[in-house]
């Protein structure tokens, strides 16, 4: 393939930010070039940043949250209620419930949603420690608070049977989520009211 720059290091460099999702040639030419603009130190402190996020950050043991530690910040934190966890998508699902300040349980992140379509079924998500974690812990709430999208519906679903013989309780968000939002781009107004008036996931088979 023939290259597009004079420079064997500004080619790499543009291929390697294409890379970043939403990000295109164009984009990452403007990046590279507004780098070359900066000082050194600039460069240096943004690439030291991104190998020390790839080599400082893992997940969490316990809920799959990223974490410097074995536990995350919410999991080793003894004021929150043990009792309670919250069942998201992403960890970009965990940011968002956090900044409405209207929860205070724990998390467990799925680390996706189930899609026949895209080749995703629940052996490759976060669904079976998640069922562990409800058997063996004193768990007395569930609260699926997954998209209101067709793959969200189908998860929700699956881990609805899969915790049927455990005596817990199972909710899931109230409709302030519109019908096919994702939790990423809900308002945090919305998100937070719709966690307060949960509902009772059983209740939603009664009106279909």
């Amino acid at each position: 393939m023939e290259q597009e720059f004079s420079s064997v290091l500004l080619e790499n460099a543009v291929s390697q930010l294409s890379r970043l999702p939403g990000v295109g040639r164009k984009t990452a030419l403007r990046l590279a070039l507004h780098l070359l603009r900066q000082d050194e130190q600039t460069g240096v402190e943004l690439g030291q940043s991104i190998i020390d996020l790839r080599r400082g950050i893992s997940y969490c043991t316990c809920c799959h949250n990223i974490s410097e530690q074995p536990l995350c910040p919410i999991c080793s934190d003894v004021t929150r209620d043990t009792s309670v966890i919250c069942v998201v998508e992403s960890v970009k699902d965990v940011m968002s419930f956090e900044r409405t300040g209207q929860y205070r349980g724990l998390y467990h992140v799925l680390g996706g949603l189930i899609s026949p379509m895209d080749g995703v079924g629940p052996d490759a998500l976060q669904i079976r420690s998640l069922v562990e974690r409800v058997k063996g812990g004193c768990i007395s709430e569930v609260i699926l608070a997954l998209s209101a999208t067709m793959e969200g519906e189908t998860t929700n679903f699956y881990i609805f049977r899969q915790l049927g013989s455990i005596p817990v309780k199972i909710t899931q968000l109230a409709r302030g989520v519109s019908v096919g939002n994702e939790i990423e781009y809900t308002d945090e107004v919305t998100l937070g009211r719709s966690l307060v008036n949960r509902t009772l996931f059983a209740d939603s088979f009664a009106k279909r």
